[in-house]
């Protein structure tokens, strides 16, 4: 059982005064002792939360719901069942880190107000449709090395919102965790910038307000924005990896790509890998 760790009682009583006209009155010494103990449980709530969000009931993740700050309203989401036997990615004995369940499962909802992308419906893709995401010079590189790296599967979904924001979420499951770190490093060369230039593009580099709060142990994850001048619309991109799986995340908006609900769609996505 983990030791429980509480703040020191405080009482009512004040030490003796020391002598001296610089003895600060019984008052003041209360209300010290009293904002002592509010900030050691306000810390103490504060680190719960944090540890709750990345070591929560596997079965279940939250919505993240809107709270007026630009966050989009996802719906409650929920882990997919696995087969008989097979263990979640991070469990002991899953050295490899595989996700057992059905890949298009772990695809991120739509959230409300979306309109569903008729290519990109949540189902399986091609490698081939997988590399326009990036230049046109690149795609036969990418897909070159996809087969190198014996990709498994891919799936993905991608939607429109009222504002004008294109959204798409690709993932890419591998035979191990450790394929995935490779492909991710050499093929892709995730970094200080985004490494394969994305069609439309080619100058993303890293988010400087992201602090990848909220990720599941033992996933990463690496978003880029793109910087101004931006031709027409900004792209938002980030790269998930959570054992054998990598996902792509992108929004797009003429004008710009808010960055709160890119941030949420990204921890959301995370956690239902993780």
């Amino acid at each position: 059982m983990t030791e429980q760790l509480t703040p020191p009682a405080v009482t009512d009583e004040a030490p003796p005064e020391p002598s001296g006209a610089t003895a600060p009155p019984r008052r003041v010494l209360r209300a010290v002792a009293r904002w002592t103990a509010a900030l050691l449980v306000c810390g103490g709530l504060g680190a719960g939360t944090a540890f709750g969000i990345v070591s929560m009931d596997r079965a279940d993740v939250p919505g993240l719901a809107t709270r007026g700050d630009g966050r989009w309203d996802y719906p409650d989401l929920s882990l997919p069942a696995l087969p008989a036997g097979s263990p979640r990615p991070f469990t002991d004995g899953n050295r490899g880190e595989i996700h057992h369940a059905d890949l298009r499962a772990l695809l991120l909802p739509l959230p409300s107000g979306a309109e569903q992308d008729k290519v990109l419906d949540g189902g399986w893709i091609t490698p081939e449709r997988f590399t326009e995401v990036y230049e046109k010079e690149k795609r036969a590189e990418v897909a070159l090395a996809l087969d190198d790296y014996a990709v498994r599967h891919v799936a993905a979904r991608g939607w429109t919102m009222p504002d004008g924001t294109t959204a798409r979420v690709y993932l890419l499951r591998f035979n191990s965790a450790g394929i995935a770190d490779r492909f991710k490093v050499h093929v892709i060369g995730v970094g200080l910038d985004s490494g394969l230039p994305s069609a439309g593009s080619p100058s993303l580099e890293l988010d400087p307000v992201w602090t990848s709060s909220g990720l599941v142990e033992r996933t990463t994850a690496y978003l880029y924005a793109e910087t101004k001048p931006y031709d027409g619309e900004q792209t938002r991109l980030g790269y998930v990896q959570a054992g054998d799986t990598i996902a792509l995340l992108t929004h797009a908006r003429k004008g710009g790509a808010p960055g709160v609900p890119f941030h949420q769609s990204v921890i959301l996505q995370n956690q239902l890998l993780g």
